[in-house]
């Protein structure tokens, strides 16, 4: 059968109306969107910056100024302490003053000079006042570098699992110089740390973490030094700066600082750049679902003005891909009475017209030809042909005419037509053409208009499709019974041959059709007439049998000379595929094949080959 064929048609109307309007909304509605959301995002770019880096200093000189309480009001103490009373002794005037009015102040530690410890912190907190000690004794590097000058903030966080800071201070009395540690909360600057948006941490000079909006950094004692933004931070002599950086995730921030001058601390404030455009991308984002929503309402209403154009062509097209394929049964009713329903009406007369014509013609070559996948002239093919006829037709139609009277004719054709459907069936299954029909005869060919690929595989094809036939007509023959002369059993006898032929469309200018000539041919032809005599339904040469032979279950008949051949054929009675695994299904012997289609077994003695062209002899040599 030949292939279907859709015809395309690439710009149809509605899809160019669509277009046109799709585009103008487009150009216009995504012209607006983007010039809006650039403007925007440029003002929004820059307020976030100005916002970042505002907060940054906000939270740095508030920092700082606690920092430098915090420090000032210890060292008016330590003034006082040294001036009045003795370290050594633990009721030193105005350390319970101090502390009720520095509760965030936990502790005050001069190695070698003074201990001064909040209890009452402690106790609120339901921390051992021994830590301070413990944490200084892992300072000794910190507490040396103070002691020459240096004020250094450090993160007791880890040690009192609290926030809690450090800071050393350098302290003179006299002539020594030592380290002032001074342990207090850093609960009242974590609320600047985290505004909005924006988050803020503080480090000391070795980029350890002394304050975070998420405080398990600060508790866990997380040490920034690979952060990028605090890399830049390390590298740069700028006191303050804002820039944006990307983070090892490939996420963007605007980043700021501000260097304290207590501790050589600094303070950053990031914020991601992606939460700045939120509003922004929600923003569009509404706008693209508005505009989506018009384009669509747009589309609905030209698709439904396009219909009444598109439809009714969209119909023919399809109906043109129909004929061209070959299936000229086509069921148009024109649904308007414009010029498309008179184009409709003219569709489907032509239709019927040339469904008559293919049933008269081979319908399956017009259309290839009409491709032009078959071109004028012959061509030389690698072809296998079989010839299929009806055993005792003329006997059988003459029993028609006795028993039916007027009534023969007709009943014979329809009995006719209802065994050649369904060997044509058989043929075209399995890629096979018929060529013609002569009388209750078959012609058909593999492997000239279309091919399975090669000369084997078409002659297997041929081969399975006279399995078919025989498989078909058994099926048949069982809904009739024996002696019927209205509804005969049917026996069959295939012939099939292999080899080269001339292949082309051959007849006039009037009226041509697609078939095979040559030596080939003739020999299929005579092969089948061999069946009656040798008792069988499918014969096959020895030219096919080279070819397929391997797949088949066959049993080799005496060898044929045939007129004007020099040589003896020999010929293979067909009794099945062979199949790979399993049992081998029936039939498994020629003796089976007569048994089940009812065929005598012949007396090869008795052979009658007095033909009357005597193009046979029947021997067991050649």
């Amino acid at each position: 059968m030949p292939e279907t064929v859709t015809p395309k048609v690439k710009f149809p109307i509605a899809i160019k109306l669509v277009t046109i309007i799709t585009v103008l909304l487009l150009l216009s509605l995504g012209a607006i969107t983007i010039l809006v959301s650039y403007m925007v995002t440029r003002d929004v770019q820059i307020t976030a910056e100005e916002n970042n880096f505002s907060v940054n200093r906000q939270s740095a000189s508030e920092t700082e100024r606690t920092l430098s309480a915090i420090g000032s009001a210890v060292f008016v103490l330590l003034e006082i302490i040294q001036d009045t009373a003795r370290p050594e002794t633990e009721d030193l005037i105005g350390r319970d003053s101090f502390f009720n009015h520095n509760e965030q102040v936990a502790a005050i530690i001069v190695p070698g000079f003074l201990e001064l410890v909040n209890q009452g912190y402690f106790r609120a907190n339901e921390l051992d006042s021994g830590l301070p000690h413990q944490f200084l004794d892992q300072q000794t590097e910190a507490l040396r570098r103070c002691a020459a000058g240096e004020t250094i903030l450090l993160n007791a966080a880890p040690f009192f699992q609290s926030a809690a800071l450090v800071m050393l201070c350098p302290f003179k009395r006299g002539e020594n110089a030592y380290a002032a540690a001074i342990f207090f909360s850093s609960d009242s600057l974590n609320d600047n740390y985290g505004q909005g948006v924006n988050s803020s941490f503080l480090i000391n000079d070795t980029e350890d973490v002394l304050i975070h909006s998420d405080y398990e950094m600060v508790r866990g004692g997380a040490n920034l030094a690979d952060h990028p933004f605090v890399e830049i931070l390390r590298d740069s002599t700028e006191t303050s700066l804002q820039t944006l950086y990307t983070d090892k995730d490939g996420k963007r921030y605007f980043g700021a600082f501000q260097k304290l001058t207590i501790g050589s601390a600094a303070l950053v404030t990031i914020v991601e750049y992606d939460k700045i455009f939120e509003g922004i991308v929600t923003t569009t984002r509404r706008n693209i679902y508005l505009t989506g929503v018009v384009l669509f309402a747009s589309i609905i209403l030209i698709w439904l003005f396009s219909k009444t154009i598109s439809g009714p062509l969209k119909v023919l097209t399809a109906a043109a891909g129909e004929i061209e394929a070959g299936r000229f049964d086509l069921e148009l009713m024109p649904g308007t009475r414009d010029e498309i329903g008179v184009l409709t009406a003219s569709f489907g007369r032509m239709g019927s017209a040339l469904g008559i014509f293919g049933r008269f013609t081979n319908r399956d070559i017009a259309i290839r030809a009409m491709r032009g996948q078959i071109h004028p002239g012959g061509e030389p093919k690698n072809a296998t042909i079989l010839f299929s006829d009806i055993r005792n037709f003329t006997s059988i139609s003459e029993k028609f005419s006795e028993h039916l009277g007027g009534a023969a004719s007709d009943r014979l054709v329809r009995w006719l037509n209802e065994y050649l459907t369904r060997m044509v069936s058989c043929v075209e299954k399995t890629g096979g053409v018929v060529d013609k029909f002569i009388g209750d005869a078959v012609m058909a060919h593999w492997g000239t208009a279309y091919t399975a690929g090669s000369p084997e595989h078409d002659a297997l094809n041929c081969v399975r499709s006279a399995l078919l036939m025989r498989a078909a007509l058994y099926e048949l023959n069982k809904k009739r019974e024996p002696g019927d002369a209205a509804n005969p059993v049917i026996k069959i006898g295939c012939g099939i041959n292999s080899g080269m032929v001339t292949a082309g469309q051959i007849g006039s200018t009037e009226r041509m059709e697609y078939t095979v000539i040559g030596d080939a041919v003739n020999l299929a032809s005579r092969t089948e007439a061999l069946n009656k005599p040798l008792g069988t339904d499918i014969l096959i040469t020895e030219n096919t049998w080279n070819l397929v032979g391997r797949y088949l279950i066959t049993e080799e008949m005496p060898p044929v000379t045939v007129k004007g051949k020099e040589k003896s054929i020999r010929l293979f009675a067909v009794i099945n595929l062979k199949i790979k695994k399993g049992t081998q299904p029936k039939p498994r012997t020629l003796d089976e094949v007569r048994r089940s289609l009812g065929i005598d077994p012949p007396d090869m003695y008795k052979v009658n080959i007095n033909a009357e062209e005597k193009k046979y002899t029947i021997g067991s040599g050649g």
